[in-house]
């Protein structure tokens, strides 16, 4: 398995493996034991970077991230997340943000339980509390990191001026956010300042939430809990006119007799060598499509094939619902 480097020295595969799905977002919650069974295939293949967050379930997929990776624990990178105003007894969800110092160490004591680990490799800030100022943040995570439970800060989601503040109190190992040819905003601000900073950037929904896999059409009908049905870009208008990129990369898919996620992914791999895609999936059969990536070399002409196809395309719709866009305040 191919490694990379995240920040000040965490050393991960090449590809990490998005666990949020496994337990909710795209419909019902796919069986527990097959999921466990599969992250740790994953390891098996070479996957050592692992994504989860209190938020998803609240706790259930940290307790089945925790359960299939507890006999492999040293083998394996965890990130998981807090930043979310959720009842740590109840998981009842109270709405809004909280990072105050006092609920971020809670949040870790409970994570660390449900991981069955005594540290986490990345501790992520889910989202930027603007109530918080995001020195207080660094700082508790600082103290976290010098009580040995935290190895790594990072953030999710947060703007380049709140990374620079963060990342003066306690260096910041990697930022977490969207970033696929489905969505490249990263590229005009947040790789720069990353690239300047030293800091590792994990793209989650690298595939366009499965669009860019090309399984997806205007005729696709979602699960009735799949969050896809509250997202304006997948509007069924949304995705008959966004089609249009996902052929560019099928093209290349046929050409380099590849599929279109792997393409997808492989694009992404090429833009800096300090990028890990974090793509999610419940099937064994994607999982290994994805790491397939790896072996997938893009040259120059294909890549800037790529760029040339879908510049002159405008994605249609929002990448989130405008509720959801407002919490992250981007």
């Amino acid at each position: 398995m191919k490694t990379r480097i995240l920040g000040n020295g965490l050393e991960v595969s090449a590809l990490g493996l998005g666990c949020m799905s496994m337990t909710q977002v795209y419909g019902p919650a796919a069986d527990k034991t097959e999921m466990i069974a599969m992250i740790r295939v994953a390891r098996e293949d070479g996957v050592t970077f692992f994504d989860t967050a209190e938020a998803y379930g609240p706790f259930a997929n940290e307790a089945l991230v925790g359960e299939a990776l507890a006999p492999i624990r040293d083998d394996v990178a965890i990130a998981t997340k807090f930043g979310f105003d959720i009842d740590l007894e109840t998981g009842e969800r109270r709405g809004g943000t909280n990072s105050r110092p006092e609920h971020i160490k809670a949040v870790t004591e409970a994570a660390l339980r449900r991981l069955r680990t005594d540290r986490i490799d990345i501790l992520y800030q889910h989202r930027v509390d603007p109530a918080v100022p995001i020195e207080d943040v660094a700082g508790a995570v600082k103290d976290l990191i010098a009580q040995g439970k935290v190895k790594h800060f990072g953030m999710s989601e947060a703007g380049v001026d709140t990374i620079r503040r963060a990342h003066a109190v306690q260096p910041v190992t990697a930022v977490q956010s969207e970033y696929s040819l489905f969505w490249r905003e990263p590229e005009k601000a947040l790789l720069p300042a990353l690239e300047a900073l030293g800091i590792g950037f994990v793209p989650f929904s690298p595939l366009g939430a499965g669009f860019l896999t090309g399984q997806i059409d205007e005729n696709t009908k979602f699960d009735d809990g799949d969050f896809r049905n509250f997202v304006p870009r997948f509007s069924p208008e949304a995705r008959k006119a966004n089609m249009a990129l996902v052929n560019i990369v099928r093209t290349v898919a046929d050409r380099k007799e590849a599929t279109p996620a792997q393409v997808a992914l492989a694009w992404l791999l090429a833009q800096r060598p300090w990028i890990v895609p974090i793509p999610g999936t419940t099937r064994l059969h994607r999982l290994r499509e994805n790491l397939g990536a790896l072996e997938l070399e893009l040259t120059p002409a294909d890549l800037a094939e790529i760029d040339a196809g879908t510049s002159s395309i405008l994605v249609q719709g929002e990448r989130l619902p405008e509720a959801v866009l407002k919490m992250s305040g981007l």
